[in-house]
């Protein structure tokens, strides 16, 4: 049965500045303090001895302009940092030989925190490898200086994103391949439909060396789902991370490519509807999960408490460890992001604030280091737990920076007003069919 909706005043109440600038900031120093200050990788995870992560490697560059504009670090400083970062990458060995850091351009998913070479025979991949050219594209379109640190972070930048070879990563067909590994070659899964791959082909595209063939974008789309779900019109994609992390940089307000010209919407107006019914699923709650509703949303890919089927309550329930869940199709174990939810911000901002105050008040850690916990399960009860439920034990450095970015976006519109400026960002666009708003 759907629930009651809440008249609390104070869960609606709009936050401060400062309440913003507090998580913001909070949120943030996970990339101030799991970066190794040597060579600027970004730890995957808090965990003891975690590897470094390249999206967060991406991440953690795009926030460079908001520690800049909020004080947090000095624009010389913080353009050092971002060259070292850079200069790094660049560097790291690249060829068909396992133990490189990557092949064609691209990035394996995990690499050596010290040395940057690849970890745990993990795949090359094309999309955490898009997250760090955004990222680089990014400072180099924000630090458009003379001094002699910005004038090499737009070189490296540069160099770091024109290599990589994008046709290369289509293995003979239209769409890209999620990646590739040495051992044994292409993986056989494509980026088809719609999800956070949208970024991937607008930085395809783009390219002024490599570019992909406007195709590859209508073969991208073409397996697009239309559907009405809870009486909205929307493109369906589960997990509510999809319809952000290409946000964090690109703002979809008013721009239009084919399919949504033909649905008479936009990408941004989609993101808003999705956010609407991850709501209204935790609401109806069809599988009857502890604290599901108004005010305690949020499924995505997100850490959870394992691999298991338990009985509680006469109901044998299934947890899932790490895996994409989604609404109002599943999978589903009962486990809430409120990261995922912070970063619907721009999209929402009226369910999305109340949702983020009730969050608060459940002893979630929003005020404390890295902020927001980045998962919860309440159906799932743990005696040893401060909460008397289960809670992720680690925070992640891609649910970190769509915290921050989404944040300043809904505050300033940084980020977006950056990429509006960021030429191969902007040709992608043209030639994936976008127009109007602001291009």
């Amino acid at each position: 049965m759907p629930q009651m909706l809440s008249t609390d005043p104070e869960l609606h109440r709009m936050p401060t500045e400062e309440d913003l600038g507090r998580l913001q900031f909070t949120t943030l120093l996970y990339y101030l303090h799991c970066t190794n200050p040597d060579n600027g990788l970004v730890r995957d995870k808090t965990e003891l001895d975690a590897p470094a992560s390249i999206a967060a490697c991406g991440m953690a560059l795009a926030t460079i302009p908001v520690i800049v504009e909020r004080g947090i670090v000095i624009r010389k400083f913080a353009a050092k940092i971002a060259r070292k970062r850079l200069e790094f990458l660049l560097g790291c060995p690249q060829g068909p030989e396992p133990d490189a850091s990557g092949y064609k351009g691209f990035f394996y998913h995990f690499l050596d925190v010290e040395t940057g070479r690849r970890v745990w025979q993990c795949e090359l991949s094309t999309i955490d490898s898009a997250f760090l050219f955004a990222g680089a594209l990014t400072v180099a379109t924000y630090f458009d200086g003379e001094t002699a640190d910005e004038v090499e972070i737009r070189q490296l930048a540069t160099a770091l994103y024109e290599r990589a070879d994008w046709n290369w990563a289509c293995d003979h067909g239209l769409t890209l391949t999620h990646g590739w590994r040495p051992e044994s070659g292409f993986i056989p899964y494509r980026w088809r439909g719609y999800d956070e791959g949208l970024l991937l082909y607008i930085l395809g595209l783009g390219s002024p060396t490599h570019p992909l063939p406007p195709e590859a974008y209508s073969a991208y789309t073409e397996s697009y789902e239309w559907r009405n779900i809870y009486g909205r019109e929307l493109l369906y994609s589960g997990p509510l991370f999809t319809h952000q992390l290409s946000h964090m940089w690109i703002d979809f307000h008013g721009i239009r490519d084919e399919f949504m010209r033909d649905h008479d919407s936009d990408y941004f107006r989609n993101s808003r509807h999705a956010t609407y019914v991850q709501q209204e699923y935790a609401i109806r709650n069809p599988m009857n999960f502890a604290g599901y509703g108004e005010h305690c949303w949020g499924f995505t890919a997100s850490d959870g408490p394992g691999w298991f089927k338990k009985t509680i309550g006469g109901v044998e329930r299934e947890y899932f460890d790490y895996i994409a869940r989604g609404a109002p199709f599943g999978p589903d174990d009962g486990t809430v992001s409120p990261w995922v939810v912070v970063a619907s911000l721009p999209f929402a901002p009226e369910i999305v604030i109340p949702t983020v105050r009730a969050f608060a008040k459940m002893h979630l850690g929003m005020t404390r280091l890295y902020g927001f916990k980045p998962s919860f399960n309440q159906t799932y009860a743990m005696e040893d737990s401060d909460t008397g439920w289960w809670v992720s034990p680690y925070h992640f450095g891609i649910d970190q920076g769509p915290v921050v970015l989404m944040i300043e976006n809904y505050r300033t519109g940084l980020l977006w007003n950056i990429v509006r400026r960021c030429k191969p960002i902007v040709t992608g666009l043209r030639r994936a069919g976008f127009a109007g708003g602001w291009l």
